[in-house]
């Protein structure tokens, strides 16, 4: 794969093989499919990004939380016990089970709903036939959440740690591991080509 260019205007341009685009097109889909929202729905009013629930304060919460509330309706308030879902739903306050039950409840459906909504975008400008494609900034930035996503996944069930390199290099390459490694370590270089671009 060429890397990314940065377009006149933002955005950014690439040449995708397509090999490449129907392999992105299948983990995209995959995850896409385990966040879908449970109501069927993929809103426009979601949150950004994996942690996108964090960091506010109390009063900020609670305000969020009701007007998650009335477009979504209340989701459920324990974590999923799929791995990876839990790392693409984490919860909002990591020390207070009861807190971020809470908050998961009222916010859960929105992150879904934005999930979907990005890694829907990426195939809807991803042709299954790769070639030239230019993305709107915005498109950019739907790739670039669902790219994300889809690392996250796959990195949670290989069980990739920060020595991710040593890991990979344990394996032997008819391990039926190896090729998976090599996918995740792809998927990065692709990440972070859009990232120079867009910058």
């Amino acid at each position: 794969m060429e890397p990314f260019r940065s377009v006149r205007g933002g955005g950014a341009r690439v040449s995708l093989a397509a090999a490449e685009a129907s392999l992105l097109r299948s983990l995209v889909g995959q995850v896409m499919s385990m966040v879908e929202p449970e109501d069927g729905t993929d809103g426009t009013d979601g949150t950004d990004g994996i942690d996108g629930t964090e960091g506010s304060g109390p009063g900020e919460d609670a305000e969020l939380a009701a007007l998650e509330a009335m477009v979504h309706g209340p989701g459920a308030d324990k974590p999923p016990e799929d791995p990876v879902l839990a790392r693409l739903l984490p919860d909002g306050y990591r020390d207070d089970p009861e807190a971020a039950g809470e908050f998961r409840k009222y916010t859960e459906p929105a992150l879904r709903s934005a999930k979907h909504q990005a890694a829907q975008e990426m195939l809807d400008t991803l042709p299954e036939s790769g070639g030239r494609i230019q993305l709107t900034p915005d498109q950019a930035l739907s790739w670039l959440k669902a790219l994300n996503d889809v690392r996250l996944a796959l990195g949670v069930r290989l069980g990739v740690t920060e020595e991710f390199e040593e890991q990979w290099g344990r394996l032997k390459p008819d391990d039926p591991q190896w090729s998976a490694f090599e996918v995740y370590a792809w998927l990065g270089a692709v990440q972070e080509s859009l990232v120079q671009a867009m910058r």
